[in-house]
């Protein structure tokens, strides 16, 4: 059953790892396709985000509800 469940998940994993063709890979540089495809909102988020995580520390900045540093 193990080896089964093994050889399954080998197989999942296998499917990431693929060529990309040489004419794919501009679609796949379009900014949409990124993670954060702005990279100011994502910050602006982050930073929200962090503010009114109270609990968190956040790298050296001072902590606060408030979203001001």
């Amino acid at each position: 059953m193990k080896k089964v469940l093994l050889l399954i998940l080998l197989a999942a994993c296998a499917q990431g790892c693929s060529q990309v063709k040489a004419w794919e890979r501009g679609n796949l540089a379009k900014a949409e396709m990124a993670f954060s495809p702005d990279p100011l909102e994502d910050k602006i988020r982050n930073h929200v985000y962090h503010s009114k995580e109270a609990s968190q520390t956040v790298g050296a900045g001072a902590g606060g509800g408030c979203g001001c540093n």
